[in-house]
């Protein structure tokens, strides 16, 4: 009895945890624009929690690739 109970109470506390956020590679912000807005917005707005996250650091060196791949494409290369 004491362990059906105890599952019973295990199965209800891990309903109640919080969700783990996807974390996105470089290759799939790069690949969704309006994804890697929203994760930039996200961790400009709040850098004291989120700026070492997977996701803001991705987040950041998808920008940074964007970036270089715009600057080639205006100087012609």
């Amino acid at each position: 009895m004491k362990h059906v109970l105890l599952g019973v109470v295990a199965l209800a506390l891990s309903a109640c945890s919080p969700q783990a956020e996807k974390v996105y590679t470089v290759d799939d912000l790069v690949a969704d624009e309006a994804l890697l807005a929203k994760i930039i917005g996200e961790c400009r707005n709040n850098p004291g929690e989120l700026r070492g996250s997977p996701n803001c650091q991705s987040a950041e060196a998808a920008d940074g690739k964007l970036r270089l791949e715009r600057m080639r494409k205006s100087l012609g290369g």
